[in-house]
């Protein structure tokens, strides 16, 4: 069965920028293997109903500004994979599809890492900000068949996610992270899917959720069975790049 997996994409600049966080993704590939496809949920594409990207040749999406001009030459011209989209949109009740997305740097800064021949299909899921992670567990857990069929079901977000705190540290990002790692290697799904009420600094660490909410897919699809935490460092001080694999 293909295992699943969440990362954290920091920065876009991951991309060109040396750091372990991108020798970690680079490495990851092939540890997990080589998928017929991928299905990412991305922090970078919120609606407020599920929806899934049909497009058969997504365009590479720049979603940021005042970077370097190398990253806006990047692409990833993976193709996508409507066939499968349009099945995942049947899996998920009340889910919506869309004809034209492109990947948005959830999607491809990690991926041009990871998988950088671009052959493999992706298809890419909203998050839906609106609901809580229960919702996203659930969407997960109608993922899970696909699993059977050599499909990643990947998540994109961001372990801690302050932005206004980047470059500071303090004990509440180490607690709060550090209470994520442990809830993911002891398969605490219940504390996960609560982690706003259960967390020590939940909302200091993530004031808005789109970025931990990519974290509830895989875990919904590993049915919440303890995962293994990987690359557990920190970037800006404050922005965790930690990954989990399930």
């Amino acid at each position: 069965m293909t295992p699943t997996v969440f990362v954290s994409h920091g920065s876009p600049a991951l991309a060109v920028e040396p750091g372990p966080s991108r020798d970690f993704l680079q490495s990851l590939g092939a540890r997990l293997g080589h998928p017929k496809a991928i299905v990412c949920i991305s922090a970078h594409w919120e609606t407020e109903e599920v929806c899934i990207n049909l497009d058969p040749h997504p365009e590479t999406i720049h979603d940021f500004h005042g970077f370097p001009a190398e990253l806006y030459r990047m692409t990833y011209p993976a193709p996508g994979d409507p066939e499968l989209g349009s099945r995942i949109a049947r899996m998920i009740p009340g889910a919506t599809t869309t004809q034209k997305r492109g990947f948005d740097h959830g999607v491809w800064s990690p991926l041009i890492l990871m998988y950088p021949d671009t052959r493999i299909p992706v298809v890419e899921i909203s998050v839906q900000p609106d609901k809580d992670a229960a919702h996203h567990y659930t969407v997960g857990q109608a993922l899970a068949p696909l699993r059977d069929e050599n499909i990643l079901i990947m998540g994109s977000g961001s372990a801690t996610h302050n932005l206004r705190e980047m470059g500071r540290t303090g004990p509440h990002i180490a607690e709060f992270e550090n209470w994520l790692c442990k809830a993911v290697e002891e398969g605490r799904a219940d504390d996960l899917i609560h982690y706003e009420e259960r967390a020590p600094f939940a909302r200091r660490n993530h004031p808005t959720p789109e970025h931990l909410l990519p974290l509830f897919a895989p875990l919904g699809a590993a049915e919440g069975e303890p995962g293994e935490v990987l690359n557990r460092v920190f970037e800006y001080a404050s922005l965790s790049m930690a990954a989990f694999v399930f």
